[in-house]
């Protein structure tokens, strides 16, 4: 691994840092899974600025990911119920392949057995499957279904994908 660091999103400068990694990220790879309209919606609701701030005032965790010095990526967690939710884990298309994915991996483990939690979990969109195949090669195994209206018209239609962690 080149220089990747991982700076935790403690002030609204960080915020104001993520956002727009956040919408470069998600229009490039959503819009033709989801389409416009339904990436700006939830750009909004959940990646605003206030939709952050939001996040980590209930609980959250948000990091950016800095690989030789350029922000790639950023993640988001949540400890719930004895195990970790992976609310947000994005590569920039430039970035990907370089191991951040695993990377990552690695270290949310390791915040997993220091916060004795026995469960890694996340949510993938069913059709999103460039990001089903790297969740599955990472070890995550899907769980269950799922359809989660978020308003507007708009649905997440979900795999729940779940990492035991060892």
């Amino acid at each position: 691994m080149k220089d990747l660091r991982i700076i935790p999103v403690t002030n609204m400068e960080l915020v104001y840092s993520l956002v727009p990694i956040a919408e470069e990220i998600w229009r490039e790879h959503y819009i033709p899974i989801i389409g416009e309209k339904q990436v700006e919606y939830m750009l909004e609701k959940f990646l605003s600025a206030d939709a952050l701030v939001e996040q980590i005032n209930s609980g959250y965790e948000y990091f950016l990911l800095s690989y030789d010095y350029t922000f790639a990526g950023f993640a988001g967690i949540k400890e719930e119920n004895g195990k970790l939710f992976l609310s947000k884990l994005y590569v920039d298309k430039d970035f990907r392949g370089k191991g951040i994915a695993s990377y990552m991996l690695k270290k949310f483990v390791e915040i997993c057995k220091l916060r004795e939690l026995n469960k890694i979990w996340l949510t993938c969109n069913r059709h999103n499957t460039n990001s089903l195949e790297v969740y599955k090669h990472l070890g995550f195994v899907t769980a269950r279904e799922e359809v989660t209206d978020i308003g507007e018209g708009f649905v997440m239609d979900d795999f729940i994908m779940e990492y035991d962690v060892e």
